[in-house]
């Protein structure tokens, strides 16, 4: 198969479990372009993945890898969060609500939305591993209103799936993972 073949099954769950394991090589920098590299936080407060997230121009893209056990199998709401902090375990609501610097209502197909926070889900393989990228043109990684503001951001994985439309986060329940980005 072709790695893109293969990275876009692994992403929703398609692929072999050894496939979906593989992690392809990190971007390379290119001009322009601002990274960032964290660990995501699992509900009891342990290390179960990492972000690494690409912010450019006229895009922000993020990479997520959990490692497996680290989540329930199954759809999660996936969104970025006001504040960087996830020091509060199994609750992280310390990170506040959803960035929306214009006040937007949350869903991606919400006609008065989307919030800057809303990104699309991601799905955990029947041994919990996430293997996924998703992007957003609403946010930059720096900048005033960015992701890498004075108090930074979090993305914020919820335990249920978001339908992208009902208010205040699309039914993705308790927010059950996080990391910081500052």
């Amino acid at each position: 198969m072709k790695p893109a073949l293969i990275s876009t099954l692994a992403a929703i769950g398609l692929a072999a479990p050894a496939l979906a394991q593989q992690q392809a090589p990190a971007p390379a920098q290119q001009q322009g372009v601002q990274t960032f590299e964290g660990s995501i936080q699992g509900a009891k407060g342990d290390n179960i993945g990492k972000i690494m997230i690409r912010g450019g121009e006229n895009a922000t893209v993020v990479r997520i890898i959990i490692n497996a056990g680290g989540l329930t199998p199954g759809w999660h709401g996936l969104h970025f969060h006001q504040v960087g902090d996830c020091s509060d375990p199994g609750k992280y609501e310390l990170s506040k609500g959803h960035v929306n610097h214009d006040d937007s209502k949350h869903g991606l197909l919400n006609p008065d939305g989307p919030d800057q926070g809303d990104l699309p889900n991601v799905y955990a393989n029947a041994d919990g591993s996430v293997n996924a990228e998703v992007g957003s043109e609403s946010i930059a990684l720096i900048g005033d209103e960015g992701l890498k503001d004075k108090d930074g951001s979090a993305l914020v994985i919820h335990a249920n799936e978001d339908n992208h439309f009902d208010q205040p986060i699309g039914g993705a329940g308790p927010r059950v993972a996080c990391a910081v980005i500052k």
